[in-house]
């Protein structure tokens, strides 16, 4: 079968696991030349190893590395193609009582993490006239969730950042999307169990925090979002652009 991203060169941010490792994995096996960026750089090597990424340990709140990293890639791989912000962190707690720290560090990943990336990316393709930017974002953005206020609102400005900046980049051929996932089976999922009902009432609902379960009975894989991921960045969403795909089982309940 013919490959979706033969040739082309991908960046993935928060490569070092989870959604992001996912996803480098699925853009090697469509042909593309994937960079992997994450500041663990010990997971981060394990796991380009496995899947043939080339690993740039870097942390997507420091514009300088990022901007370095960037001109490396390009001059070592090629002209980049695709950008997948795929980092994020999530600090769990009551809205009323994050702390100041845990709120910086929070909107630094999520939110700076993608500008700084996309601000790097954009100023390359733009000459180029071509390229597509995927945001891996959360179904929280679209669904108050409890004990996740600044994760939401971080990963909620990365989508209006992300949806702005496609509508200006559009006339340059750059398309910019974004994936929501839901409750995906990775550590950051296992962090919010407390016990082994985790799982459970994961599908099933928690009416004590107005969660709704999964309608479609599983909890996601990583590599679930991963496809959407590809898809969007892949010439066959060459008209599909300032969307958000939520990945979530139907969690959201959206229409």
């Amino acid at each position: 079968m013919e490959q979706l991203l033969a040739g082309v060169v991908a960046v993935v941010t928060g490569a070092a696991g989870g959604i992001g490792a996912a996803v480098g994995r699925a853009l090697t096996a469509e042909g593309a030349a994937v960079a992997a960026l994450d500041r663990d750089q010990s997971r981060l090597a394990e796991t380009a190893s496995r899947s043939g990424a080339a690993p740039y340990p870097i942390d997507v709140a420091d514009p300088d590395a990022v901007d370095d990293a960037i001109e490396r890639i390009e001059a070592r791989l090629g002209p980049i193609g695709v950008l997948v912000n795929a980092a994020g962190v999530l600090v769990p707690g009551p809205a009323t009582a994050i702390s100041d720290r845990d709120w910086h560090d929070t909107f630094a990943v999520n939110t700076t993490g993608v500008f700084h990336m996309c601000r790097a990316v954009i100023a390359r393709m733009r000459p180029r006239r071509d390229g597509a930017v995927v945001t891996v974002a959360s179904n929280a953005t679209g669904v108050p969730r409890t004990g996740m206020a600044a994760y939401a609102a971080s990963k909620a400005a990365a989508v209006a950042y992300t949806m702005c900046l496609g509508l200006e980049v559009a006339r340059d051929g750059i398309r910019c999307n974004v994936v929501s996932p839901g409750s995906t089976d990775t550590r950051m999922l296992h962090q919010l169990w407390t016990d082994g009902t985790g799982p459970r009432d994961t599908v099933d609902g928690r009416p004590d925090q107005f969660r709704t379960g999964i309608p479609l009975g599983r909890i996601g894989a990583p590599d679930d979002v991963a496809e959407a991921v590809v898809f969007l960045a892949s010439r066959r969403a060459r008209q599909i652009t300032l969307q958000n795909l939520y990945v979530d089982g139907g969690a959201a309940l959206r229409m």
